[in-house]
């Protein structure tokens, strides 16, 4: 079946919906090589995903997932999650978790749908581990904890154990330097269905077709976003623009966002706009998960109040905004600083912390 949907995809065809089908079912068998999947996914990626074929994974794969059991109050308000796609290797701390706890002590209920490491040092599972929070809830744990703390970690391998037979393919396809649309299928394989979403991504070209693809899965409201590292900010002072997954306070922002199926829209923030103090890559520069979650507690309890907090108010405040409890980036900035200076952060994490400790 993948031999002949190769020639489809190397005769520049899009994939229809039953194709899509069919492909899932044969990355997904046992009895299919790593070598033909690999071949597949290098082929699909060679003639270039369309957003109607991302959204088609999407769904497919996320009908293979383990499902959490979440009650009817929680299901009916805003969930939200909130990361990056990765692959951006600028190896900055980690800004989309850190965001999280923020959103989670602002009421929100977060999904937080993550993995350890894989294109840096640290991931969210990793910081959260480091920082005391239980990364292994079950479907039925993971409810009560939407429920009672706002905050919910679904790591990827427990609910998709499906993937167990499509990692030998996709590390193929890395070792060949090829990139896969499993790059950018992450965020939008959340089991818990969110109903908001903030995504990041590599590259400003991807926001607007990630976005489409977020707004036909049925997400209520959503952003998408690419931020710019412009050589003068780099440490190095050399090289061209490169681009975080997250909205960047280093430079100009693309955004691409929508509020349920009424309308689009693609715009540009620069950090002049929110008036932000100068800032260099360095500053956001991450390592370890060690050293992650003495930078995220450093914020959290107010205690780092330069440019790395800079960067997770502004991507709080976008947060805030996709989540509907503010109306601008302003007011999402001003709410998330004060989230932050009252403690509300820090209990929330010493909450998630002390939670975690009774059930080990």
């Amino acid at each position: 079946m993948l031999e002949d949907l190769m020639l489809e995809l190397k005769g520049g065809h899009a994939l229809t919906g039953d194709q899509v089908t069919a492909a899932v079912a044969a990355l997904v068998s046992e009895a299919v090589s790593a070598e033909t999947k690999a071949g597949f996914l290098t082929a699909l990626a060679t003639k270039g995903e369309t957003p109607e074929e991302i959204a088609a994974f999407a769904r497919q794969l996320r009908s293979l997932s383990v499902r959490p059991v979440i009650d009817d109050a929680t299901r009916s308000g805003v969930i939200l999650d909130v990361c990056g796609t990765g692959g951006d290797r600028l190896h900055t701390f980690n800004i989309s978790t850190t965001v999280a706890l923020i959103l989670a002590a602002a009421g929100v209920a977060v999904a937080k749908h993550g993995n350890r490491a894989i294109t840096s040092q640290c991931g969210s599972a990793d910081v959260l581990e480091q920082l005391g929070v239980r990364i292994d809830l079950d479907p039925a744990e993971a409810g009560v904890w939407m429920r009672e703390h706002h905050f919910a970690f679904f790591f990827a391998p427990r609910y998709h154990p499906a993937f167990r037979q499509i990692a030998p393919a996709r590390k193929l396809c890395a070792e060949r330097g090829q990139r896969t649309i499993f790059n950018f299928l992450g965020p939008l394989l959340n089991p818990a269905q969110p109903t908001a979403q903030l995504i990041g991504v590599p590259r400003p070209e991807l926001c607007e077709p990630i976005g489409r693809v977020l707004q036909s899965m049925g997400v209520r409201r959503g952003m998408v976003v690419s931020g710019a590292v412009p050589r003068e900010a780099e440490s190095t002072g050399g090289g061209q623009t490169a681009w975080l997954d997250e909205l960047s306070t280093l430079g100009e922002t693309t955004i691409a966002e929508f509020y349920q199926e009424r309308g689009f829209h693609v715009s540009r923030l620069s950090p002049p706009d929110l008036g932000l103090q100068p800032v260099k890559l360095g500053d956001l520069e991450g390592g370890d998960p060690e050293t992650n979650a003495r930078i995220v507690r450093g914020i959290i309890e107010n205690r780092d109040r330069g440019p790395r907090r800079e960067a997770i108010l502004l991507n709080a405040a976008a947060a805030l905004l996709v989540s509907g409890l503010v109306r601008s980036l302003v007011e999402g900035w001003d709410q998330a600083g004060r989230i932050i200076d009252l403690g509300h952060a820090r209990e929330k994490l010493e909450e998630l912390a002390a939670a975690s400790k009774r059930v080990a």
